[in-house]
């Protein structure tokens, strides 16, 4: 979202300190700033979206791993092998995987968004806190849909949907936003329900998500990141039916 630009300086500084799981659109814009994610999420279809992983960052994307939905469109693993990036498939829980039982090592569930993905992830890799920034699920003041540099321009989707009202974040006014992010907010709230780890919300804008502990990005940082990681993680070797 729009909010995720502002962060970017205290994410670069406090990037050794966290599981970094970034959206596709977003992997431009931190491979721009010097900012490496550990985890980067693919879950659309669609070509434009493959365009996300049309880039050649040469080094910077060592270590990275790209986690595509089973779904994602063909030239999205044709950039990933042209450039040896790691990667690796999730189905989704969809008719067709279930039907040829793609079930030995489970399904993406309640992946509605590359955000819920991303958070599923983190869920199921058992992570004490998740920290959202960027998470707006809301249009900006000036009426943006997404970053500065988000590839696709600022104002993608200002324009897409009839816009709607919601609570803002900090509770104090409401904010514009779409009925799909208001669905992409619900099941983000369901999630946290479900799940029960302490979720904050380090927006700092958007829209209000129920059920995460609304705090600024640096008093996160500075409360709950406090030793470097040892990364790049350990190497996890590829899974058989025997183990």
């Amino acid at each position: 979202g729009p909010s995720l630009t502002k962060q970017l300086p205290l994410l670069k500084k406090y990037a050794s300190k966290a599981t970094i799981f970034c959206a596709d659109s977003s992997y431009p814009i931190l491979a721009k700033h010097g900012i490496k994610p550990d985890y980067v999420c693919m879950l659309e279809r669609t070509e434009i979206t493959a365009e996300f992983f049309n880039h050649d960052f040469g080094e910077f994307d060592k270590d990275i791993v790209f986690v595509c939905a089973g779904v994602v469109h063909p030239k999205a693993i044709e950039y990933l092998k042209g450039r040896n990036r790691k990667y690796l498939i999730i189905p989704r829980y969809l008719y067709f995987p279930i039907y040829i039982k793609l079930k030995y090592f489970d399904f993406l569930y309640n992946t509605p968004s590359v955000a819920h993905m991303a958070c599923y992830l983190s869920l199921h890799l058992n992570h004490k806190n998740i920290i959202f920034i960027g998470q707006d699920l809301a249009y900006a003041e000036n009426g943006n849909s997404h970053p500065d540099d988000y590839q696709n321009s600022a104002n993608y989707e200002s324009q897409m949907y009839e816009h709607i009202l919601t609570e803002a974040y900090g509770g104090k006014k409401e904010i514009k936003t779409h009925e799909v992010w208001i669905f992409f907010k619900q099941i983000l709230e369901a999630m946290i329900i479900k799940y029960h780890i302490t979720t904050y919300n380090c927006t700092e804008g958007g829209a209000r998500i129920e059920g995460t502990i609304e705090k600024p990005f640096l008093w996160a940082c500075e409360n709950l990141l406090h030793k470097d990681l040892n990364k790049p993680f350990e190497k996890l070797e590829p899974l058989s039916l025997n183990k």
